[in-house]
Parts: C-alpha cells; structure tokens; sequence
C-alpha cells in the first residue's frame, strides 16, 4: 500500500536479511537473486499436492542449468517449448523420458531431436505438425507418446497476450466444428503414433479459480465424444499452468493448496461415466513456482525531481532484464532492501536507463523519503520471465543470477561482459 513499508510477504524469506550491499559488491549490478530453498519448497508443495508424476516445470518461465538440476532434484518433469530448452535438459542429464515437449510451431529438427531423445510427450499443436511427426516416427521406427492441445474457447480474466484458451489462438486444437476430436482421431488411427491424452492451457497469471470450471467440462464434453466416437479412453488431461503470483500487494493470495481442489473438484464434478474412468491429471507450473522466489537489485542512478509533474528515479537496469512492464503493462512493487521496515512516502516512477520513454520498471512506486544516487533498490517477485526475456538492448550485458541456500550465495549465471557482446559479430571482409 502506498505510504507504507513493503509488503514483506513479497519477498522470499531468504531473500530479507541477506547482506545485499556485499552481494552487489561482489556480483554487480542490476542482479538476479534467488532464495533457493523457497524454490525447492514450491517445488515441494506442487508434488505434496499432485504426486512428483504430475508436476512438469515450465521452463519458459526460468531456465538455466542449475535450475533444470534443481527439477531433476525435486522429482518434477519438464516442460520445454524450443531445441534450445531441450538442448539445456541434456546437458544437464535431465531424464528425457520426464520431459515434454512443446511448440507451436516445431521445427523438423525440434521433432526429430524430441522422438530421437526420448522425450516423454509431445504436445501436438496443428496437422501440418502431426503429418510430419507421423513421417519422421515412422522412418524412424519410434512411436512418441501424443498429447493432442485443445484450445477449448474460455477467457482466462488476465492480459490478452497470455491469455491462450480463446478461440483466436495461435495454439492448440479448436473444439468447436470437431476440429479437435478429429486431431485425436489422426493420432489413434496412426500406426506410428501413441495418443497419450489431452492438453488444454488457458492462460498466464491467472488470479482466479474459475476459468477452469468452464475448461473442465469441455474437455470432459471431448473426452465423451472420443470414448463414443473414436473408441478409446482419454487417460491423460495436462491441464497446463498459468496460476498467477503476487507481484503487488493488492493481487489476491493464491495458493498452491487451493489450485488443487479448484482442478480436482472441476474433474469431479464433469467427468461421467460415459467418458471412462477419470484421467492422470499433469500440471505444469512456472510463474508459480519461480516467480515469488527472486528479487532484482538495481543500483539508483539519477533522481529526477520535475515541479508539477513527479519524481524519476533512474536505476542501471530497466527493459532489458525485465520486459514485462513494456509487453503487459505489468505491475511491481520496489523497495531500499537497507531500508526495508521504512515507511515509503514518496510516489514516483522507477525508470531504467534505455533510450525508450517507455523504459518503466515500476509506474507508479512508493519509495521512502531521500532516496538518492547510489542506493540499492529492489523490486520483488521477479523469478519468472525476467531472465528469460533479457535482451541485449542497447548493448546491455544481462545480468548475473545467484542462487542463495541457507544464506550461501551461488552464482548459477554470470554475468555477461564487453566481449560477449561482441561474440557473435564478424570481423573482416
């Protein structure tokens, strides 16, 4: 709330009382940290409450070789969506038979790597890709486990670029005019293709229970159609991610605990007999898992006062380490870590360094009284697609990422320098 302290509950436990001038010292500036054993805790919770087979991380949301590690650690499967997602699990040693392999638009080499691998699933997202999965499987002599994705029309209630579920998708299957039933039909009547289920994503930061009331029940709809119709039982339904986290204090609590039921009671109430016994439910968390366990620490820059119009406060980070704001509009809190229990009077606007207007980290912040060049700044919650989504903009180097157990920083990404940014250009005629 503006005015007043943090929300401390924003920010990881971990992540509260660790020496951050020593880290920025040590790893520079803007930084990612993480508090590692709230990671592995969420990991935790999601299989206390789905069982470790029914977990499958997002990578999307972070991934790095540690963090694959730390998956393979917890008992969870894996969720890539690109040839470099897959590439990061094998260098690691990721059991592939756990990984599932995403994509809406596949290239042949991503389906031939995914069948010749071994990955556990692939989620089948158009009949182009079906034909040319069915083709290599069959040169290949391999049959790879299908999940057909069903977009089941549903409004998600979050922004319109992670909103995945409506009919206008680039993803998935449409139920509507059989299109759907007729790409599980393809798959069962295929001599080199398993169906192994059903998979529906409906969206990104989702802050309310109820978009799955409506897409349960037309999978259940689809599965009935497939037992009467197809002849065979729908054993699997991945019903994606998308529970959202809290990145300002007023979003809405939402725990792991409650997702559950919320899936469990939909399945409850709209499988029927006639579609056969009721599915494995798969998941696939990453925001929820990621995002609340990182804070980004900025160093503060120039602090620009204009009369009769506010306050900017510039820090040395900005666009490139967290695109949210620009693409979604997205919201965050920000804080002075050595100032963490002070009230926060002044309303203002945290800004990065990029030459873009538009380059805000937090639009409308609160911070306390006297902030001024030099001072160590933070912003919450920033374990999901920040990382991720870093660029090279404006020739900014992206920025280290330390894993913090039991206090013990470890540096999983460092960070990168001049020369790395120059890797990739050619020099000569």
């Amino acid at each position: 709330m503006s005015g007043e302290p943090i929300d401390r509950s924003l920010v990881a436990p971990g992540l509260l009382t660790i020496d951050h001038e020593a880290l920025a010292r040590r790893f520079g500036t803007p930084l990612f940290l993480y508090d590692e054993d709230e990671l592995r805790e969420r990991c935790r919770r999601y299989v206390s409450e789905f069982g470790a087979d029914s977990v499958v991380y997002a990578g999307k949301a972070f991934l790095c070789d540690a963090m694959a590690r730390l998956v393979a650690e917890e008992g969870l499967h894996l969720d890539v969506a690109t040839g470099g997602e897959l590439q990061v699990a094998r260098a690691v040693g990721f059991p592939l038979d756990r990984v599932v392999l995403h994509g809406n638009n596949k290239s042949d080499q991503e389906l031939r790597d995914g069948v010749e691998f071994g990955v556990g699933r692939i989620v089948a997202d158009s009949f182009d890709e079906l034909d040319r999965l069915e083709e290599l499987a069959a040169a290949l002599d391999i049959h790879p486990k299908v999940l057909v994705r069903v977009t089941p029309g549903v409004e998600a209630h979050t922004h319109q670029y992670i909103e995945t579920g409506t009919e206008d998708s680039k993803f998935g299957f449409t139920v509507s005019e059989g299109v759907a039933l007729a790409a599980v039909r393809r798959v069962v009547t295929s001599s080199s293709l398993r169906f192994g289920g059903l998979h529906c994503h409906i969206g990104s930061q989702i802050q309310r229970l109820d978009p799955w009331d409506r897409a349960v029940p037309v999978l259940a709809a689809l599965a009935r159609e497939v037992v009467s119709q197809v002849g065979v039982p729908v054993t699997e339904v991945n019903l994606g991610g998308g529970l959202g986290a809290r990145y300002v204090s007023d979003d809405p609590p939402l725990r792991i605990s409650d997702y559950a039921s919320a899936l469990r009671d939909a399945l409850a109430r709209s499988w029927s007999p006639e579609a056969g016994d009721r599915p494995a439910v798969l998941v696939e968390p990453g925001r929820s898992i990621v995002a609340p366990c990182a804070i980004t620490l900025y160093r503060v820059g120039t602090v620009k006062e204009i009369p009769g119009v506010g306050t900017y406060v510039a820090v040395d980070g900005g666009m490139s380490d967290n695109p949210r704001p620009v693409l979604y509009g997205a919201g965050y809190e920000a804080y002075l870590p050595s100032r963490v229990d002070d009230d926060r009077p002044l309303r203002c606007r945290v800004v990065g360094k990029h030459c873009e207007q538009g380059d805000v980290i937090v639009a409308d912040a609160s911070l306390p009284a006297g902030v001024r060049r030099g001072d160590l700044l933070a912003t919450p919650t920033t374990g999901a697609y920040g990382y991720s989504m870093a660029s090279n903009y404006n020739r900014m180097p992206r920025p280290a990422v330390v894993f913090l157990r039991d206090g013990e920083p470890r540096l999983v990404l460092r960070r990168e320098t001049a020369e790395d940014l120059s890797r990739l250009d050619v020099v000569g005629d």
